[in-house]
């Protein structure tokens, strides 16, 4: 982590991660593209999402999530994404040129494998049946061949808890605990950037260039704008905390879908 003398308000509590070691120049161009933010707005212009902005001008980097060609790649850098709290490296393998999730302590010209079945080495991609227990995972899949969907952010990992004839349980990092097909893929290792969750920005303006919009209380506004507006002084709710739709918040279950809920053994914390 890197701190800053506190010289002002803005920078006495500032605390962001150290990107020293990061690649300084502009990303490959024919690995990025362009992506227009939406702002939290349906195609109506109307705010479907509260508190987003479309925050600054960023270029959209193409992530390999799939990695299932049996190739061996060599880490040439390490890059800063705008995109995601976790860093990405670019890897080279013949003349083609891919950007993955950089694992934790990965350094420049490692070696990285991709294959069916691979060595237990941070950042090899591989088939879940061929983990062995109590391995740390990320980028994994949930169906074969369609890329990795599950701890994709900074510091994330899952764990391979038991395995059977045609699947596995894998505990995510909310503590669920999942069933997968043994033929899915993911990566060992734990993914970089782990002390992303102790950055303090510091001032709301580096929030707002982020794409954070303010925050305000739904006790402070009024009884048309949110179920807990209106009342004389300071009125609490009076009620269980609602969003501005009326649900319950904190800590209130919303998941419906009964299709995938088959694969889930516990539940979230």
């Amino acid at each position: 982590m890197k701190s800053f003398k506190p010289i002002n308000s803005s920078r006495r509590n500032l605390l962001l991660s150290d990107r020293g070691l990061l690649w300084k120049k502009k990303p490959l161009k024919s690995l990025v593209t362009f992506c227009n933010s939406n702002g939290g707005r349906n195609n109506y212009g109307r705010i479907t999402v509260q508190g987003k902005s479309k925050g600054v001008k960023k270029l959209y980097r193409l992530i390999d999530f799939k990695r299932f060609k049996k190739i061996k790649t060599i880490v040439l850098r390490i890059e800063y994404d705008p995109n995601r709290s976790c860093y990405i490296a670019l890897t080279k393998n013949n003349n083609e040129l891919f950007y993955i999730i950089a694992p934790q302590n990965i350094k420049i010209n490692s070696i990285l494998e991709s294959s069916e079945k691979t060595r237990i080495n941070t950042g090899n991609s591989m088939q879940l049946k061929y983990v062995p227990l109590g391995c740390q995972i990320h980028n994994v899949e949930f169906k074969p061949g369609k890329g990795g969907q599950i701890a994709r952010s900074a510091g994330s990992s899952c764990t391979i808890i038991s395995k059977n004839k045609s699947t596995l349980l894998v505990k995510m990092c909310s503590g669920e605990i999942r069933i997968i097909n043994l033929f899915c893929r993911a990566t060992i290792g734990v993914i970089s950037n782990i002390d992303n969750k102790n950055v303090k920005y510091g001032k709301a303006g580096r929030r707002a260039l982020l794409g954070f919009k303010p925050k305000v209380r739904g006790v402070a506004k009024n009884p048309v704008d949110h179920p807990h507006g209106g009342g004389e002084g300071k009125a609490s709710s009076g009620r269980h905390p609602v969003n501005f739709k009326g649900k319950l918040t904190k800590g209130a279950k919303t998941r419906s879908n009964k299709r995938t809920g088959r694969f889930i053994i516990k539940s979230r914390k």
